[in-house]
């Protein structure tokens, strides 16, 4: 069974970079397609935000295409999540994601 755990920092400020990394077990980020990255904002509903494929490749949704990057570092079997100039409105819980399996999430607030 796959496991996944969202890991980063907690707060961040506004016009910085929002770095979170998603470790995975049971399973290889270098098999499969779209080990995604997923969000919710306090009382919105979930927003897919992008995805890393088994090569490396990568797909955004075009409305955060322009702030996003997501990586990966195959060596420790985790990929992440880079979301640059945040504003208070990327304030939400931050889930990775693949097929059925969810990481259990981790809040990030964008707070001066």
């Amino acid at each position: 069974q796959v496991q996944l755990q969202e890991s980063g920092p907690g707060l961040v400020k506004p016009s910085q970079t929002l770095s979170l990394t998603c470790t995975v077990s049971g399973g290889s980020i270098t098999t499969n397609y779209a080990w995604s990255w997923i969000r919710q904002p306090p009382g919105k509903g979930l927003e897919w935000m992008g995805a890393i494929n088994y090569d490396g490749s990568t797909y955004y949704s075009p409305s955060l295409k322009s702030r996003t990057s997501i990586s990966r570092d195959t060596s420790k079997n985790q990929f992440s999540l880079e979301l640059s100039s945040v504003t208070p409105e990327d304030t939400a819980v931050y889930y990775c994601q693949i097929f059925k399996y969810w990481g259990q999430g981790t809040q990030v607030t964008v707070s001066s």
